[in-house]
């Protein structure tokens, strides 16, 4: 059976949809010529805002938490039960008013006369109806309520997926395929010596996420070409906060010139001296990985110092935004990671998912397997994901699970639906 998970995000924009319904004219209006309290209709959104209020943590806790799930689920019913009250009740109002239009053009006072009239003749029975089902949709919602301490759900984001973790210039060759012509193009430039106007040359890899930026970096920093080429090398991973003290100590640190005091300085000035000086016209080469744009305008203040390297010093930065690269001001054409091939991707998810990397003794897990490699869309990380979270299980049953799980058809998220399948 597919797994069935419920998007945090999908469920508030239904609780939005609920919210304008209970606030429209109509339903309002229809609800008090039915004489029903408005406070009724207002306890209902109450319950429904503290629902609301524990979705984002709620949508992340059920991957590892079966209880939340089925919470969500419930939430989900409720939901879905609510919108039909709603639909039903403006509905009925958009009758009556229709009704009362057809035999009426003097304003709202006869159409008012005419609910009224319809309340009172052969349906006065809905109102009890109206009420006792918006008193039931009121009762469902207090249970989901009353389970959200026992779950340990919280307001606003509450826990969020395990960020991250930093990059480091380590790297498993072994697992790499692909992208040998790029590298060598990279490569090339990499080891020239010839500069621009800027003195320093910037190399920018971009790609979407999960598309191999990292991996490709790791590669050229780790060939023996580049290690007998530069004097100094440093990687620093930035990520999403480009703070320039922080920045400045990790290239100190990387290239052995930092110490115990110059760590704990927060003297921007003093430990830009400190890398001017360290770089001392050696050869360099700098790689600043996963750098997003609303931190790149430090560049400008980085590079300062930089400019102190030696001839034919590099810099390499990935980045997902062409944006960066221009701000970085890189000289050479920008290096855009496209799809990796179909076969470099199985040869990936083989290595990863069958012991020895051989397939051959399990041929109808390999069918499976080559029908989830491209549903990863040429996406290196994803294809690890997957095929890491597969490794060692040989029933069937599972590797369809993941082939046919809901989560493959998620939408603008931020998460590749692989990696919410590894994490689940």
């Amino acid at each position: 059976m597919a797994l069935e998970l419920v998007g945090g995000a999908f469920l508030s924009a239904s609780l939005q949809v609920l919210f304008d319904r209970l606030a429209s004219s109509e339903v309002l209006y229809f609800i008090r010529g039915q004489k029903l309290s408005d406070s009724l209709l207002s306890e209902l959104k109450i319950k429904l805002l503290i629902v609301d209020a524990v979705l984002n943590h709620a949508e992340v806790k059920q991957f590892t938490d079966s209880a939340v799930k089925e919470w969500l689920l419930n939430v989900k019913g409720t939901l879905y039960d609510a919108e039909d009250l709603l639909d039903e009740i403006a509905t009925e109002a958009l009758r009556c008013k229709m009704e009362a239009d057809d035999h009426s053009q003097t304003g709202s006072a006869q159409v008012w006369n005419s609910i009224s009239t319809w309340v009172k003749a052969p349906l006065a029975n809905y109102r009890s109806s109206i009420e006792s089902r918006v008193k039931e949709m009121i009762g469902k919602l207090e249970v989901l309520e009353k389970a959200i301490d026992k779950l340990g759900l919280k307001p606003g984001d509450g826990e969020k997926l395990p960020p991250r973790s930093p990059s480091t210039s380590l790297i498993d060759e072994s697992c790499v395929f692909g992208r040998n012509e790029i590298k060598e193009e990279m490569m090339t430039r990499l080891l020239s010596d010839n500069v621009s106007t800027n003195k320093i040359d910037v190399i920018s890899i971009v790609g979407m996420g999960g598309s191999g930026k990292t991996t490709l970096a790791q590669l050229l920093y780790n060939d023996p070409r580049v290690k007998g080429h530069f004097a100094l090398t440093a990687w620093v991973c930035v990520s999403e906060e480009f703070l320039l003290v922080r920045v400045t100590k990790l290239i100190l640190e990387e290239i052995g010139c930092a110490t115990h005091t110059d760590m704990q300085s927060e003297n921007l000035d003093l430990l830009q001296l400190k890398l001017k000086g360290s770089l001392g016209d050696k050869k360099f080469l700098l790689v600043l990985d996963d750098v997003w744009e609303k931190g790149c305008s430090e560049w400008d203040r980085l590079r300062i110092p930089l400019l102190a390297a030696g001839k034919g010093s590099k810099v390499v930065v990935t980045t997902r935004n062409t944006k960066v690269a221009a701000v970085m001001q890189a000289v050479h054409p920008h290096y855009l990671l496209g799809e990796l091939s179909a076969e470099d991707c199985w040869s990936l998810f083989k290595k990863l998912a069958f012991e020895n990397g051989d397939s051959t003794a399990f041929p109808q897990l390999a069918s499976i397997g080559r029908k989830i490699v491209a549903k990863c869309q040429g996406l290196p990380l994803a294809v690890k994901a997957l095929g890491s979270l597969l490794y060692s299980k040989v029933e069937k049953g599972e590797w369809e699970e993941i082939l046919e799980s809901e989560i493959w058809g998620w939408q603008n998220l931020e998460i590749l639906p692989s990696l919410i399948l590894s994490y689940l």
